[in-house]
């Protein structure tokens, strides 16, 4: 049967459509003698080819022109559906019509047919018409008993992986659809809330209620569950995974309608759960009059393009139509992957936006103003940074470099380009920090701050001592860790799970705060619209989230076990590495107490303390010199000094200073 399937496939459509004609002959032929039997019996029939022969002679020359007409030899019999079901009615009921006028013309009284032979001949070419190719779908998927589970004596066990589809809606059936076609995973079952399909059979499968899903793994031998409910909101989806976390099963999903309507993804593209559905928190709408103010018709420029929050950035900046995006970069990889992805968009969407990728390190002034003044840039969002806290706090000089001279760099060449809009992109660990990532940040924040209170500062650095017209709104935003982003925990523990783990967790009580990718950059242009200059917007990040019972429902969403002295038999172990150099327990958002709400429910306003540009410049000064003389110490105490709550955990661990002082 498989070489008979692999043949019938291979061969041209030329020839597939002429076996097609020729079979609706013969069943065009089978029909009307079965209508001739059906009506006169056997013990009366007498050859009715030989006394009717121009009726089966007229019957496929009237009825194959009308086939052809509607379609019937266009239709791909594996993709073949209702709407060519429809059309065969159409077809076949034509046909009749118009045989049965040929008979109320042409018969006499010696050759006389019955009227109703035309009914039967109806419905008997529907039947073996339509049976027939509904018959050939079913042989070319190689799926012909879809529904063997509820049959007694039969057995199914073909090795795929048999899989639970949770949600019996339009989505799980074309699941069912997609999986069967692509034979690699075997339909077994659905689970639906509905109590009104609840133990019916749909698709030629089983609807089990949520509460019986051990009574269907039992009887399925379901191994994975997939989540086919795209128009849930996060806090069903969460009330969801809760409940299956409690079943050793592997807990997978499917695109939602936007992807799929996008083209991004198809049906059957399975994907791991959203890690975004464990919080439970539906993002609020975007406001569009804040998301387009300082985007729509402008020239627009992000630092750190290539990086997570940059790249979506971009991506939520399309969407916005400006008339330029300028993509500054300085790793040539992650350039060259945002742009390839941008580039195919714009193509596609016949966007009329000018892409331009530079690459550049903002810490080079010079080339930031000249970038800017060339485009005339209208809003920077400054994304770059170095932000993973153990690799900040072993490269202290790079940290301080990068994080708090280039900002102070790109926003001094801003503010010289005449830029209108300067969006920084903060973090909570610059909340009373306790490495140098967060206290860098922070000083970052202090220096956009002090700019912005000056109206004609004389720049850092500027040995002219020439006061600039300061026409830049400077504002900044802070937030916690990003789903997805690079050095996120989620990646790491999907990429341990899948090496059979351990996985490693820092303490058990650690918790951060988390919020997608697209949320945060969403709420950060929103946040950039906002103001009237040094304003630090903090995002609503929800509630914390214990990053062990993050990892243990990772555990059980992926079909496993938690390892533990209660479970020494389970899959996967859990292990507690120890707190990080300068890593700490809880993120906080807010330095103080003053926080006031603003026109977006999502962000919030915080008046936090400022220094004054002199001062600040002052400080920034002996930093650069401190760095330059790789006076680590001098470093750490500068910052103490300047940070407000900056208390550094442990000693220095800078790779430099440490081989320093082991040297004799």
């Amino acid at each position: 049967m498989s070489k008979l399937r692999t043949y019938l496939l291979s061969r041209p459509r030329r020839q597939k459509r002429i076996l097609q004609v020729i079979v609706d002959i013969f069943l065009v032929w089978a029909a009307l003698w079965m209508a001739f039997l059906v009506r006169l019996g056997i013990d009366d029939l007498i050859n009715p080819v030989v006394q009717q022969t121009w009726l089966f002679l007229s019957a496929p020359i009237v009825a194959i022109p009308l086939f052809i007409r509607y379609g019937m030899y266009r239709a791909v019999m594996r993709y073949f559906g209702n709407d060519a079901l429809i059309e065969i009615i159409k077809a076949v009921s034509l046909s009749s019509l118009i045989l049965g006028i040929f008979v109320y013309w042409y018969s006499n009284h010696e050759t006389v047919v019955p009227r109703s032979i035309i009914f039967n001949y109806w419905w008997l070419s529907m039947i073996m018409i339509g049976g027939l190719r509904l018959a050939m779908r079913q042989f070319f998927l190689g799926d012909w008993f879809t529904a063997a589970q509820h049959m007694p004596f039969t057995s199914r066990e073909d090795g795929l992986t048999k899989v639970a589809i949770y949600g019996a809606g339009a989505a799980g059936n074309q699941l069912v659809a997609a999986l069967r076609m692509g034979r690699v995973m075997r339909p077994v079952a659905f689970i639906d809330d509905d109590n009104g399909i609840a133990d019916r059979v749909i698709s030629g499968l089983q609807v089990y209620k949520p509460k019986h899903i051990q009574q269907m793994i039992e009887a399925t031998g379901a191994q994975e569950i997939l989540l086919a409910i795209p128009s849930s909101n996060r806090g069903r989806r969460r009330e969801i995974l809760g409940l299956l976390e409690g079943f050793p099963l592997h807990v997978r999903t499917v695109p939602g309608f936007m992807d799929l309507a996008s083209g991004r993804v198809k049906v059957d593209d399975i994907q791991e759960v959203d890690i975004a559905d464990l919080l439970g928190r539906d993002s609020v709408p975007a406001q569009w009059e804040l998301l387009e103010h300082c985007v729509r018709g402008q020239s627009v420029l992000v630092t750190g393009a290539g990086g997570s929050i940059g790249s979506e950035l971009c991506r939520q900046i399309l969407n916005l139509h400006p008339t330029t995006l300028l993509l500054f970069e300085h790793s040539e990889f992650n350039l060259y992957s945002i742009l390839s992805e941008l580039e195919q968009r714009i193509t596609r969407e016949s966007l009329p936006i000018r892409l331009l990728p530079i690459l550049g390190s903002v810490r080079n002034q010079t080339r930031l103003l000249d970038i800017m003044k060339t485009w005339r840039v209208d809003t920077v969002y400054h994304a770059a940074a170095y932000k993973h806290v153990p690799m900040v706090e072993h490269n202290i000089a790079e940290g301080v470099l990068n994080n708090v001279i280039g900002t102070l760099h790109t926003a001094q060449a801003a503010l010289q380009a005449g830029v209108s809009n300067f969006v920084l992109i903060s973090t909570d660990k610059a909340v009373r920090p306790t490495n140098v990532m967060g206290s860098t940040k922070r000083l970052a924040e202090l220096t956009l701050q002090a700019l912005s209170r000056e109206l004609a500062p004389v720049l850092f650095g500027d040995k002219s001592n020439i006061s600039r017209v300061n026409k830049t709104r400077f504002t900044m935003v802070r937030f916690g860790n990003v789903l997805g982003s690079s050095g996120s925990v989620i990646p790491l523990f999907h990429k341990q799970i899948k090496a059979g783990g351990p996985l490693t967790v820092t303490h058990p009580k650690i918790t951060r705060y988390f919020m997608t990718i697209p949320e945060a950059a969403q709420l950060v242009i929103q946040a950039g619209s906002m103001g009237q200059g040094g304003d630090v917007f903090v995002l609503d990040m929800g509630e914390p989230v214990r990053i062990f019972e993050l990892a243990e429902k990772m555990v059980h969403l992926s079909g496993f076990s938690v390892r533990s002295e209660k479970n020494p038999h389970g899959d996967i172990a859990i292990e507690f590495t120890g707190l990080r150099p300068g890593e700490k327990l809880y993120e906080e958002l807010l330095i103080g107490d003053n926080v006031v709400s603003t026109q977006h429910p999502m962000i919030m306003s915080a008046n936090e303390d400022h220094l004054a540009w002199d001062v600040l410049k002052a400080k920034l000064a002996e930093l650069v010199a401190a760095v330059e003389a790789d006076d680590y110490p001098r470093v750490r105490q500068l910052l103490r000094d300047t940070v407000s709550g900056y208390a550094p955990d442990g000693e220095i661990v800078d790779w430099i200073h440490q081989q320093r002082r082991l040297e004799p």
